[in-house]
């Protein structure tokens, strides 16, 4: 934990704040915090700054907090991602958050197998909780704004012409494809597809929306290393 995130249920006057939960717990274990110590703290969804530990026991820490820096930009990004398996899952949304990633779609794809889609991770509480612990990592404040689409055809012909508008829309995928750009300056849509990719219908309809197929060379990687090394190499 990089830095400690706020909720407003946390404040109890507009400077101190009272933690009792798994954060309680970060202080005591890992930090080893002490009274007196400077902690980075940030208000969800607001700004950064630093907290003063005023009282620490077994059951409760009360800290005395100030913010005077902004958060992190964002990428210029909407990522869409087919659903990976529920373990993957996991990481990839701290991964998507700690890199920065406004807004995920995750999509449904002929690859996806139906039984992902009920797992309990899908929940907004589990989403939510790991997403924070992504941006816990990244010292960033702001939430990813998360879409679910469990209809590919719909979802593509109808709303995603409109989503990836003025955007350089990119398909991830292995192939006879142009290289994935670098270090682009402009808003980018990139779809991200299952392992093993996505089919050759789903390219087709992706490119019909807009996104053009590009590559990162012979190999195949996992969804979690490939979210990184598009993200890296494109901005």
């Amino acid at each position: 934990m990089n830095l400690l995130l706020l909720e407003e249920a946390d404040f109890v006057a507009a400077d101190r704040v009272l933690l009792r939960d798994r954060r309680l717990k970060h202080l005591q274990e890992v930090h080893r915090a002490a009274v007196g110590d400077s902690l980075r703290v940030g208000r969800l969804e607001g700004a950064m700054g630093h907290g003063q530990v005023l009282r620490l026991d077994a059951g409760e820490a009360e800290l005395q907090v100030q913010f005077d820096q902004p958060p992190p930009d964002k990428l210029p990004l909407t990522l869409l991602l087919a659903l990976p398996r529920p373990k993957m899952l996991r990481r990839v949304l701290q991964t998507v958050a700690s890199m920065g990633v406004p807004r995920l779609v995750l999509l449904n794809s002929y690859r996806v197998e139906k039984s992902f889609w009920q797992t309990p991770f899908l929940d907004p509480a589990a989403i939510r909780e790991q997403l924070l612990l992504g941006l816990e990592q990244a010292r960033d404040t702001r939430l990813p704004e998360v879409l679910i689409e469990k209809r590919f055809k719909p979802f593509v012909e109808d709303r995603l012409p409109h989503l990836a508008a003025g955007s350089l829309g990119l398909v991830g995928h292995p192939g006879d494809f142009p290289a994935c750009p670098r270090a682009v300056m402009q808003q980018v849509t990139l779809a991200i597809g299952p392992e093993g990719g996505w089919i050759p219908y789903e390219v087709e309809r992706l490119q019909e929306a807009g996104l053009q197929p590009v590559q990162l060379g012979a190999r195949i990687l996992r969804v979690e290393t490939a979210v990184t090394a598009l993200l890296a190499r494109l901005f």
